[in-house]
């Protein structure tokens, strides 16, 4: 079976990775893993986030409120 070449995040699902990481290291957290895990989302598929792949609505939520922010509080910066 041929293996599918890894596609590149779009730039701005690359944007919605560095806002996530940005927020994290804000919040004090130098390891993705461990605010992951304080906040009950699964490590291997938050640090995908921040590496800008694609995520579902719901897990957008999940992340958005783990920062404790709304949703308009957290595109208002880093999309321009």
């Amino acid at each position: 079976m041929e293996k599918k070449p890894k596609q590149q995040p779009s730039e701005d699902l690359q944007k919605l990775g560095k806002r996530i990481r940005d927020l994290r290291i804000r919040k004090g957290y130098t390891n993705y893993e461990n605010f992951a895990f304080e906040h009950n989302i699964p490590r291997a598929q938050f640090g995908r986030y921040e590496q800008g792949h694609d995520l579902r609505y719901s897990s957008l939520l999940k992340v958005v409120r783990a920062f404790g922010m709304t949703m308009e509080e957290f595109f208002k910066e880093g999309f321009d």
